[in-house]
């Protein structure tokens, strides 16, 4: 197995909570694949955003019309009555309008809501997809150098934390913007002396905010990092739960989750407890505000100073001026409460894009490439043995490999004839695990690897699936070199048992069909009598309708391993490969497996890794392999008779130095 290596998502490229163009990206990426929604969306926040303020407008209006009445009555000696019907149409006016800017913002809030929860999930729901497909095109290296709880918690904390800032922290921290800038016109449009004021007190929540939203943020991002890694922890400790009790390792278990745990702990509190503290400070700096507002507007009054606005300078009277305080004081509350709202959703954008970022690093991730154009395809082969394309199925497969350089296509009948020369490799470039090893397989042998763990048997196998390169060396497939061949096609004409099985949710003839979706229920049947599971299939309570969950808990090792067998007897392959397929069986299953694999054998090209010898021995060439080369090959008997490493292997002979 390649060794683990550091993970791409938290070390190989350190987190960062605001990763440049993460933001961009994000925006982007959800105005392309949903242009129209974006659009109302945005155009219902900004008629939410300049309506919601509409309030300190008419405020003032309705200030002005009770100094009109006020005037009435001292100037003109109107009556109460009179000052009231005076200014009564114009009240009507302002209560009619006021009516219908409210009413305009429920509507557009209403919109924003329903089109923002459709938005959201149709953008989680296109994210998950592109998620998965990715998944689907990374090559094995990619899995074998991440953990499965880590990867997962992709989908779910992280998209989690994508769906927050999708559907309330751009959405809110672009409403409060906007009625920030519709507030500071206002405000300087009353007075710029009492803006300065306000000016003031935003740098204090500047500062604030960058000392205290600052460390909530980088404690934000280090939860969800903390969160991945607990994460994949509990599904090692899920997977390995038989072990972990075998060995009484339940106290050291609960010890290094603790370790985790107690990390995450404290992330989170730290997180949390700066983000608490935040809004409580911006909300009493904004009530100091107001009260500094309110004590420079009355000092401002009684020195008789003038008002200062951007369309320029005011002479008002001291009742004319304290209207224009009564006006500024809700406005400057409004304005502060908008800033300290838009510093809550620091928090949510940092999490937000933290967990972007994480989803961005999976997409990025560089797909299995595949420069093959050799395909695989159905064909007849006549009398002369000349091969022909065909649509249907024939029971012959043949290699298409077109030529660029006369644009002709020649075709090569599928064989198994399988051919190494001179490989060199290495998961890692530093290190080189198989060492110039050169092999031949012809159609219909059978091959074993056989050596102590480590050596590079399973390595081998991995190379002729392409789950990874070679760094030197070539691999010929029916005489073609096999980087020519699409992998797709590659690995539909091998066939393979692992040691692990995998078994999914479904019936029983589900997974064995797996290894041919086109098989037939008789084709299924008739694997599974070849890997003899067919006895122990109608025992159980379904038969092969029997439902499997939890990778085939409900059935044994052997009985889960008997089902892998089957699965790669139903694809047919021209090519097995068995990675020590019998391991989980007992050896009378065994003898009746081996009989079913000769049959599968006939006219196959078989490559076997097996520790126990006794399943290799009418194998054609068995090769030892010791730290990445190959030491001696033969028959069982040859290398019997050299009394060499097989020898020992096999006989348990083994000297001590």
């Amino acid at each position: 197995m390649p060794p683990k290596m550091p993970r791409g998502m938290k070390n190989g490229a350190p987190m960062q909570a605001a990763k440049k163009g993460t933001l961009k990206r994000l925006l982007k990426m959800l105005f392309i694949q949903n242009k129209g929604l974006v659009s109302a969306i945005f155009i219902c926040l900004t008629i939410t955003a300049i309506t919601s303020v509409a309030s300190s407008i008419f405020l003032t209006n309705l200030l002005k019309e009770l100094q009109t009445a006020i005037k009435y009555i001292n100037k003109f000696s109107y009556t109460p009555a009179q000052a009231f019907d005076a200014v009564w149409p114009n009240l009507v006016l302002i209560f009619v309008i006021m009516g219908g800017v409210y009413g305009l913002n429920i509507l557009c809030s209403y919109i924003y809501t329903r089109l923002g929860a459709v938005l959201t999930q149709k953008f989680l729901h296109q994210t998950r997809t592109n998620l998965f497909n990715k998944m689907q095109s990374l090559p094995i290296r990619y899995f074998d150098t991440h953990k499965t709880g880590d990867i997962m918690s992709v989908y779910t904390n992280d998209t989690d934390a994508l769906r927050q800032l999708i559907s309330q922290s751009i959405p809110s921290l672009y409403s409060s913007i906007v009625s920030i800038l519709v507030l500071l016109g206002i405000m300087l449009s009353y007075s710029i002396w009492l803006s300065l004021v306000i000016f003031a007190g935003i740098i204090a929540m500047f500062f604030v905010t960058k000392k205290i939203g600052g460390n909530s943020a980088k404690y934000f991002v280090r939860q969800q990092i903390s969160l991945g890694e607990e994460e994949g922890f509990i599904e090692e400790m899920i997977h390995g739960q038989k072990v972990i009790k075998v060995f009484c390792h339940e106290d050291q278990s609960k010890a290094d989750f603790d370790v985790k745990n107690d990390k995450l702990c404290d992330d989170t509190t730290k997180a949390n407890t700066f983000a608490n503290i935040l809004m409580p400070i911006m909300g009493n700096i904004g009530n100091i505000l107001y009260v500094f507002v309110a004590f420079v507007g009355g000092l401002l009054t009684v020195l008789g100073a003038k008002n200062l606005t951007i369309t320029g300078i005011q002479d008002l009277s001291a009742t004319a001026f304290l209207i224009v305080i009564m006006a500024f004081l809700p406005i400057s509350k409004q304005f502060t409460n908008n800033i300290a709202q838009s510093s809550q959703q620091i928090n949510s954008v940092v999490m937000g894009l933290a967990g972007a970022s994480r989803i961005f690093s999976l997409l990025d991730e560089e797909s299995e490439t595949d420069d093959g154009y050799v395909t695989l395809v159905r064909c007849n082969i006549d009398e002369n043995g000349v091969i022909t394309e065909s649509e249907e199925r024939t029971g012959h497969w043949a290699w298409k490999h077109p030529h660029k350089a006369d644009g002709t296509v020649t075709y090569t009948e599928l064989k198994g004839d399988i051919r190494m020369f001179d490989v060199d490799f290495g998961y890692v470039p530093e290190r080189i695990v198989l060492h110039n090893v050169s092999l031949y397989a012809k159609p219909g042998q059978k091959v074993a690897f056989v050596g102590a763990t480590g050596a590079g048997k399973t390595t081998i196998t991995n190379l002729i699936n392409r789950f990874y390169d070679i760094a030197d060396g070539k691999i010929r497939y029916d005489g073609i070199n096999i980087n020519k061949i699409k992998k797709a096609d590659l690995r539909r004409s091998l066939g393979i048992v692992l040691q692990d099985t995998n078994l999914f949710t479904g019936t029983v003839m589900e997974n064995i069909r797996y290894g041919r979706l086109s098989a037939t229920d008789e084709e299924c049947i008739a694997a599974a009598k070849l890997a003899y599971a067919d006895d122990f299939i109608t025992r159980l309570p379904d038969g092969y309708n029997t439902m499997l969950t939890a990778d085939g808990a409900n059935l044994s090792q052997g009985q889960r391993q008997l089902l892998s067998i089957a699965r790669a007897a139903v694809k047919d392959a021209p090519v097995m490969i068995l990675d020590e397929a019998t391991s989980s069986i007992d050896t009378r299953t065994e003898a009746l497996v081996q009989k079913g694999t000769d049959k599968l054998m006939e006219g196959r090209t078989v490559f076997v890794i097996a520790h126990r010898l006794s399943t290799v021995q009418n194998s054609n060439v068995i090769m030892v392999l010791e730290y990445g080369n190959i030491i001696e090959r033969g028959t069982h008997e040859e290398l019997i008779a050299k009394r060499g490493n097989y020898y020992q292997l096999y006989t348990g002979a083994f000297e001590l130095e």
